[in-house]
């Protein structure tokens, strides 16, 4: 987050200059030294001694600011007198003139006089004297270089303790865009770039406020369940914060990025940083979230405890929102969802089906790789067996339970050669597992004995990040059908028949558009759903800020995380206008208007017509 490694001060958290090795580094320092104080602020509290104009060009400019400069602007930003001496030796070192107390001015006649004859003598001496002096500073210097190098080794190759180094060399913590965009992997650099950017643009303006997107970023981990799907998830989360920030309203949004890292197992460390600077960075919401697993429901219950307002975009398991029946440990204050429930959708499957008969098979998972509760998979199954329209077609006998810790390519054949020669035909599975298992499945259902036999595959919305190109689904002599229910397709919100096509089209367009010179890949709106929810779910955050600043005390006053928590509830009427459509917050934290957006997808062959 924060760059150089950050140490405390009187006034509060600031970069520590024992770690900045470079001229580069020193300027970015002085910046974070500043904080949230505006450059006015700043030459105001140096008494005349700096001028906005110089600070802005100082600032900006890539080379070493001056020691005159370094000397006024330090206390101007509130540090001690010892913490302004370890700036100013830092400087002297950067600037290859290091600090010499008492030396006197020049020689004079006197000392040139008593000096007389021993003038070589003295030259010798200095100079082994100064031999002395640079190997001894050399020594230092590799002393310190290793120090800098074995700290960047643990904190993703940066200056700042807020990122670290994990396991399999993977990044997870907190970063405001400017530690390096590849901290968290190459494919997520034109974002990080973009983010970076965009920060330094609101926060020389001075009047924002702090929003976190808070994400397992990471899929290189073979435990991960993101699917690579979080770029796509974090593009739409910083399209949604610059179309805030050109829009005629303040405050300006400055948007950090917390990684949980894959399956979420650094959840607790990056929310930690997250509630240690929610005053001084003026936090004042949280969204992403992650998946409906336990780390998720853990971390927002963290979230909860600091009174930090969050919005989630992926969440959908049932119950999972302000009442925190998703676990029974009581309400989780604060928490909005802008997600299709698990019952949202598996209640348009049900309609979908018919008043056909079917024998449906339930095939579930209830841990993540981790092996601690999936709630999303939990949801689903407990769905599956209480929903009308679907509990009616279970068999009692064709009941499977796998742990992905075992290995899903060594049961799932087995799982799958069950619905063989059985004294009802299989003809429906539903599927209460994650989709980074389902390829695998299908492969098994299309190898089965009786692979003739068509059937039909039905599980929730995660489904919508499978490739419809796979092989399983082609297979003419093996007919399978996945049924899932999501938002609609790019082309259902684009078509004439969407009343709220309008808002589709201009998230489009934005999303697609130059961003401070990068660009975002359009197929990734199309290969993924979760541009859209972490695009709304950030607006819906921005919407919930800028009425709080609407309503509060003054045009200048900067509305705290009480606010935007108080507005978040009061987000009725479809106040949000979504890339996904107009919708609302009702008094638990979910999205309203469900029911008209909730939509069935097919994949594969053609639905099989029930036996009934």
């Amino acid at each position: 987050m924060k760059s150089p490694q950050q140490q405390s001060h009187g006034q509060g958290k600031g970069p520590d200059p024992l770690h900045v090795h470079d001229q580069k580094e020193f300027r970015e320092a002085l910046k974070q030294l500043r904080g949230t104080r505006s450059y006015q602020a700043i030459a105001t509290a140096s008494r005349g001694g700096l001028s906005t104009t110089t600070i802005h060009n100082v600032l900006t400019k890539d080379a070493l600011p001056s020691r005159d400069f370094v000397a006024k602007y330090l206390p101007a930003c509130g540090l001690t007198e010892a913490d302004q001496a370890q700036w100013l030796t830092c400087w002297e070192t950067l600037d290859g003139q290091p600090a010499q107390p008492g030396r006197p001015a020049g020689l004079g006649r006197r000392w040139q006089s008593l000096l007389g004859g021993r003038r070589a003598r003295l030259r010798a001496g200095l100079a082994v004297g100064t031999v002395l002096v640079l190997t001894a500073a050399l020594v230092a210097w590799q002393v310190h270089k290793t120090d800098l190098d074995r700290f960047r080794d643990q904190h993703c190759g940066t200056s700042s303790r807020d990122l670290v180094t994990g396991p399999g060399g993977e990044c997870t913590g907190v970063t405001d865009g400017r530690d390096g965009a590849a901290v968290f992997g190459d494919d997520l650099a034109p974002v990080m770039k973009a983010i970076g950017a965009e920060n330094s643009n609101v926060t020389d303006g001075g009047d924002y406020v702090t929003f976190a997107f808070l994400t397992p970023l990471s899929s290189a981990d073979a435990n991960s369940l993101t699917v690579g799907q979080y770029v796509a998830e974090l593009e739409g989360a910083y399209t949604a914060v610059e179309e805030e920030n050109k829009k005629d309203s303040r405050p300006k949004i400055r948007l950090l990025v917390a990684s949980m890292g894959s399956s979420e197992r650094a959840w607790k460390a990056a929310v930690d940083q997250l509630k240690s600077v929610k005053d001084s960075e003026h936090l004042v919401a949280v969204a992403g979230l992650g998946l409906s697993q336990q780390e998720t429901v853990d971390a927002t219950r963290e979230l909860a405890k600091a009174d930090l307002p969050m919005i989630g975009d992926l969440i959908t398991a049932d119950g999972f929102d302000a009442t925190g029946a998703v676990d029974g440990k009581g309400p989780i204050k604060g928490l909005a969802r802008v997600a299709l429930s698990n019952t949202d959708q598996l209640t348009a499957i049900s309609k979908e089906l018919g008043t056909g008969r079917r024998t449906a098979a339930l095939v579930s998972t209830q841990v993540t790789p981790n092996g601690t509760r999936d709630l999303y998979t939990e949801s689903l199954q407990k769905g599956f067996r209480t929903i009308t329209g679907l509990k009616k077609h279970l068999d009692p006998n064709s009941d499977f339970d796998f742990d992905p810790r075992g290995g899903p390519g060594a049961i799932l054949p087995t799982i799958s050669q069950n619905f063989c020669g059985t004294s009802k035909t299989i003809d429906t599975v539903y599927y209460a597992a994650r989709v980074k298992y389902l390829p695998a499945f299908l492969d098994a259902l299309a190898q089965r004995s009786c692979h003739a036999q068509p059937i039909t595959v039905i599980t929730g919305s995660d489904a919508a990040s499978l490739d419809p190109k796979v092989e399983a689904l082609h297979t003419t002599d093996a007919p399978i059908t996945v049924l899932y229910a999501s938002f609609p397709s790019p082309a259902q919100l684009r078509s004439p028949g969407n009343p709220d096509r309008g808002l589709y089209e201009a998230f489009v367009k934005n999303f697609t558009a130059p961003h401070h010179d990068q660009q975002f890949p359009a197929r990734h709106l199309t290969t993924s759903y979760w541009a859209i929810v972490a695009h709304d779910a950030v607006l819906t955050a921005s919407t919930a800020l800028h009425n709080a600043a609407v309503h509060s005390a003054g045009p200048t006053h900067l509305p705290n995380r009480y606010a935007v928590r108080n507005e978040l509830y009061a987000l009725r009427n479809n106040a949000v206008a979504g890339a996904s459509g107009h919708f609302g917050i009702d008094a638990h934290g979910n999205r309203t208007r469900t029911d008209t957006i909730a939509t069935v997808h097919r994949l594969g062959q053609a639905l099989p017509k029930p036996t009934g």
